[in-house]
């Protein structure tokens, strides 16, 4: 197998968007990740992303972000506020395990504490096996591991999920109800098309607990690098302190210098579906592999300064370039939550009261108002169990 490595920043585009590359980073990850969304490709792929769109619409971004979370974040930060400390990845996967479980379709009938600990568990158990190329753990122990919790979803979670939206579903059909009486979510908007995709019942499992980690997942880590690049820039310009805490937009900017320094997956592989020639001249069949550096590509000189590998929120890009670069990918298979987890990218005319900060900007902003600082008789640590430069355990306290 030949292997061509893509580094720059417009080579990367370039392969990200080729219809002739596959996805294939996530096949050590089957167990979790086979046939989900973010691992079909061509027409299937397009078939289930049209479909599951309908839910990720700006409108309901705005909606989620403004109505919903604020209450979320509140109720679960009160408790880490009155012990006085958190630990910001076991926090992150917390406050953002509600909102993500709403936009799979998992219901919670319970509503208690002990509920959602046991889906949390369940998600890290998901987040651990869908990343399993990097992992460090006994391989067929972390799958045995995902199975059983992959059953557990079924049978706790899924299921009575499932029934709920069937009978709302046939409600719908008979005129009893209105279409917006609907819940708004991934599960029902594939149940009410089962006619149109080929879903089994172990696919549609795995797609709903691929949405639930991949939200869960990313939000955490991409909220705790970028408290931690904020806490090193303030400690350098101590001016910034104040400002952190009273300008979202300022703290915007500095969550997505964030992610282009730290993308939820540092590098994304490709298998070509028949032979194709890459901008670099390389020419390459379908047992071969492209490994597409979106690190190094997010830090190329060429397009994002000379200090490309520095933290700097007041950093220009090129017009027409996203500030953080290729972390959310391009093309068919850009995410879909990018919009949700970012935000939208602030104009010099917009009004602070209104703009759509993203979720990741509104937590790192509620934990700065809040007075985190890196706890000194705690420092962190990264996560021992896998390859990615991800924080396991980054211990904060409040001080204001």
């Amino acid at each position: 197998m030949k292997q061509s490595f893509v580094t720059g920043f417009d080579a990367a585009g370039a392969a990200l968007r080729n219809p002739d590359l596959a996805q294939s980073m996530y096949e050590a990850g089957a167990v979790v990740m086979d046939k989900v969304l973010l691992t079909l490709h061509g027409e299937e792929h397009r078939v289930r992303r049209l479909l599951e769109f309908r839910v990720f619409r700006k409108n309901f971004f705005a909606y989620y972000e403004r109505e919903v979370f604020p209450a979320t974040l509140r109720a679960t930060l009160q408790p880490y506020l009155d012990a006085g400390r958190a630990s910001l990845i076991e926090f992150g996967y917390r406050v953002t395990i509600n909102l993500t479980a709403d936009f799979a379709g998992i219901d919670r009938p319970a509503g208690t504490v002990g509920e959602t600990e046991a889906l949390f568990g369940l998600v890290k158990t998901f987040s651990e096996g869908a990343t399993l190329v990097h992992s460090k753990r006994d391989p067929l122990r972390v799958q045995a591991e995902v199975r059983s919790a992959l059953a557990a979803l079924q049978k706790e979670f899924l299921t009575p999920s499932m029934a709920r939206r069937q009978a709302l579903i046939a409600r719908l059909a008979a005129g009893e109800i209105d279409e917006e009486e609907l819940p708004r979510d991934v599960l029902t908007v594939l149940l009410r098309n089962e006619d149109k995709i080929d879903l089994p019942p172990d696919v549609l499992l795995r797609e709903m607990a691929f949405y639930l980690q991949a939200g869960s997942h990313s939000t955490s880590n991409s909220m705790a690098h970028a408290m931690h690049e904020i806490f090193t820039w303030c400690d350098q310009h101590p001016e910034d302190w104040a400002r952190v805490r009273r300008d979202r937009l300022f703290v915007q900017r500095c969550v997505h210098e964030s992610m282009r320094l730290h993308p939820a997956s540092p590098v994304a592989w490709r298998r070509p579906t028949c032979p194709v020639t890459l901008k670099s001249g390389d020419q390459l069949d379908s047992k071969d592999r492209v490994v597409i550096d979106l690190a190094a590509a997010n830090r190329d000189q060429s397009v994002f300064g000379a200090d490309a590998d520095e933290f700097k929120p007041g950093r220009r890009v090129p017009q027409g370039l996203f500030p953080f670069g290729l972390t959310f990918g391009t093309g068919v298979h850009a995410c879909l939550g990018r919009d949700l987890d970012g935000g939208i990218i602030a104009r010099s005319d917009v009004d602070p009261a209104t703009h759509q900060y993203g979720l990741v900007t509104l937590l790192v902003a509620e934990l700065l108002q809040a007075g985190a600082r890196p706890d000194p008789r705690d420092p962190p640590v990264a996560d021992p169990n896998t390859q990615r430069q991800n924080w396991g355990r980054y211990p904060v306290e409040f001080k204001i």
